[in-house]
């Protein structure tokens, strides 16, 4: 009777304990993956920056973070403040330009240096994490708006099934049902190839 309870107890205390190692190790899975997201946004934004378009390929967007550059322009000088409260700021600024107040000064900076660092791990940030070498779905297209507009468009994504995988699979199954309740997507992402936005659907 006595190993009967403790049994029991056992069991009980484990239906307990369950979703809640299950729920404290997805929440460190998304925020890591949703971290890595945030690097990858901002990689194709200073992408669409320099080359006006989004980029699908993360071969492409990793040379470009090794490789390219910013155009990066530095003003010189100060505004007269009695040009200021003669002319407001605009046209104190074109007076100042113009009579060389103001010495505009132009150099070049690399897109790595100026995002995440020279140490970053570009090579790897395709992979989605906890996966064993799983890569984000990327794709990028250019689609014409109801007003017909051309816009550019990306979504990166990663499913559940993958940043789960090796954790209790009815509690992953609950999990993804619930999140597509909520965002309509079985995983993590940003970006919609239907409309030009980069929210992603933890935002």
């Amino acid at each position: 009777m006595i190993i009967m309870i403790i049994v029991l107890g056992y069991l009980v205390v484990e239906s307990i304990m369950r979703p809640i190692r299950f729920q404290r190790d997805v929440d460190v899975r998304e925020k890591v993956t949703i971290n890595k997201l945030k690097d990858i946004r901002e990689a194709e934004k200073a992408y669409k920056d320099v080359y006006k378009r989004y980029t699908g390929s993360f071969d492409t967007l990793a040379m470009f973070l090794k490789n390219d550059s910013f155009t990066v322009t530095k003003a010189i000088g100060t505004i007269p403040e009695e040009w200021l409260e003669e002319l407001g700021l605009e046209k104190a600024r074109e007076k100042a330009i113009k009579e060389k107040v103001i010495i505009r000064e132009t150099s070049r900076r690399s897109v790595m240096d100026s995002l995440f660092g020279e140490s970053y791990p570009v090579d790897s940030m395709k992979y989605v994490p906890f996966t064993n070498g799983v890569e984000f779905e990327i794709e990028s297209n250019q689609i014409e708006t109801s007003s017909s507009l051309m816009v550019q468009v990306v979504e990166v994504k990663a499913y559940y099934e993958d940043l789960l995988k090796g954790m209790n699979k009815q509690l992953i199954a609950n999990y993804t049902d619930q999140r597509v309740t909520i965002t309509g997507f079985p995983g993590i992402k940003f970006g919609s190839l239907e409309e030009g936005t980069l929210t992603g659907n933890w935002e």
